[in-house]
């Protein structure tokens, strides 16, 4: 009886695979703003960007490199949430210092690194990971270490929304307009 237990317990806590169903939350940022991954997903793709710790060089080249492409993560409607395990205290001071226009999530205990099987081992510190999520809270895309500063690899893995209705240009699907026929030139 417990060897399934403890198969299903590691099975559920593997770090996300590009193909598989990202853990849902619910979070609030620095500023108290709540999100909710499976709602956020309907709107575009989300970058969920694990950082070690704010005000040190590789979280900072990191989250400098998103807020400088920011523009380009707008451009295919995708989102940023930025997570580490500092208090929303250092956060704050961390995405102010950095003029960030994305969300720093706080998770002190751990909970959302934990879900995700980020965690460091011994100490409640998340390794560096961007996952890109799209519909259905499919993983595109996972990056971690090094590979992870760069965001280009995630917001290449963003996909394009299709827009929800026809341009009133476009004629609906199996009604081809007739086609009008230019004036012969001289």
């Amino acid at each position: 009886m417990l060897i399934p237990l403890l198969v299903v317990g590691l099975v559920s806590a593997a770090i996300p695979q590009v193909g598989d169903t990202a853990p849902d939350f619910t979070v609030k940022d620095t500023g108290g703003t709540s999100y909710t991954l499976s709602e956020m997903v309907k709107k575009g793709p989300v970058i969920v960007a694990f950082f070690p710790k704010a005000f040190t060089g590789g979280c900072t080249k990191e989250l400098t490199a998103y807020r400088d492409r920011y523009k380009d993560i707008e451009k295919v409607q995708g989102q940023v949430l930025a997570f580490s395990t500092d208090d929303a205290e250092t956060l704050t001071r961390f995405r102010t210092e950095l003029k960030a226009p994305f969300a720093f999530i706080p998770d002190p205990d751990g909970k959302v690194v934990t879900a995700y099987d980020v965690k460091m081992p011994v100490v409640t510190v998340s390794k560096r990971y961007t996952f890109v999520v799209g519909e259905d809270r499919k993983v595109l895309k996972v990056d971690e270490g090094k590979d992870a500063i760069d965001p280009t690899g995630a917001i290449v893995a963003c996909p394009l929304r299709k827009a929800s209705a026809a341009k009133p240009s476009e004629a609906p699907a199996g009604n081809t307009p007739p086609i009008k026929a230019e004036p012969p030139t001289k």
